[in-house]
């Protein structure tokens, strides 16, 4: 067991964890592919919520981007929120499955839609594919905001790991693009450097689930073979020169995970920029630690980013739904 001061509660369950140990080739990952999803358990439906699976059109020259709205079964006329779901993995692994649960949980307890976008993966389809995708995904909501039942003055973007960096990335590209319009971005443990030369980065080379050898890779295959060393703000939100006029940001970050570092300067350089922030850094955690649900800091973080997502999309204005 690693000498580092893990939460206790960790401690017996840790062996249990997925290990994700070779992100070196694409047969490499297609395998660990198969095992993830052999070992992602389908959350189970929720008697309060609808899941439904669309096809949108995806980015000039692309293929359609599949996506899943999870919409609560209250009834009501209000309009609601909408959170729009970026599933982690590396941007070479993961599925919308990953976040079933997360999402219903979300629209059930804070009465919003939400929509999960099942993104392009590297290394077959490096950047810009993913971003573009989570792009159009942000522009099908929001165009198609009153036949969706939402409130487009009240849109979200959360994400988590590569997610995080890719909803970091996606309100960059939404600035730049002059719209659509986002009220708040949620970024867990996000993954947004390229130069993997923090310190967190470059201490945390042997760590559960993810370290700085996956992280390498990760960022090789999302860049591309074709990567010339001109790395793009949008590849790349740590990048970023200006942070200013962007979305307010809630982000967390683990004590014990190579992309610690990142996170917090990625916050506190928005918050020099004047963006409002809150920033959370869990003590004895790692990355995806919040895998080990049942620890009481997994619980705390969990419960704290619904909380602040709830109450961030309450701020903003609403709308009600026209009867004619």
């Amino acid at each position: 067991m690693s000498s580092r001061a893990f939460d206790p509660e960790f401690e017996p369950l840790i062996p249990m964890l997925p290990s994700i140990s070779d992100l070196s080739s694409l047969d490499s990952i297609r395998e660990m592919r198969a095992n993830t999803a052999a070992l992602t358990v389908p959350a189970p439906d929720r008697d309060d919520v609808i899941n439904e699976d669309r096809m949108i059109p995806g980015p000039a020259g692309a293929p359609d981007v599949p996506i899943r709205i999870y919409r609560p079964k209250r009834d009501s006329n209000a309009i609601r929120p909408a959170v729009i779901e970026i599933h982690g993995g590396g941007f070479v692994i993961g599925s919308i499955e990953m976040m079933d649960a997360w999402c219903q949980r979300v629209a059930a307890e804070i009465d919003a839609i939400v929509v999960s976008v099942e993104y392009r993966l590297a290394p077959e389809a490096p950047y810009p594919a993913g971003l573009e995708d989570c792009y159009a995904a942000l522009s099908y909501t929001a165009g198609n905001a009153e036949q969706l039942e939402i409130d487009p003055t009240r849109i979200a973007i959360a994400g988590q790991s590569a997610g995080g960096g890719l909803a970091a990335a996606t309100a960059l590209l939404a600035r730049e693009r002059g719209g659509p319009a986002l009220c708040f971005q949620l970024l867990e443990i996000p993954e947004l450097d390229d130069r993997l030369d923090t310190p967190s980065m470059l201490a945390f080379d042997d760590t559960p689930l993810w370290n700085r050898p996956n992280a390498v890779w990760s960022w090789r295959h999302y860049l591309g073979p074709d990567h010339d060393g001109d790395v793009s703000q949008f590849a790349a939100p740590a990048r970023a020169t200006n942070l200013a006029n962007l979305p307010a940001a809630y982000i967390s970050t683990m004590e014990f995970d190579p992309l610690r570092d990142e996170g917090i300067l990625y916050g506190l350089r928005l918050l020099q920029a004047g963006v409002s922030v809150e920033l959370h850094s869990y003590p004895g955690t790692f990355h995806g630690s919040a895998l080990l649900a049942t620890a009481s800091v997994s619980k705390r973080g969990a419960d704290e980013a619904l909380h602040v997502l709830a109450r961030r999309l309450a701020a903003a204005p609403r709308g009600v739904i026209s009867s004619d």
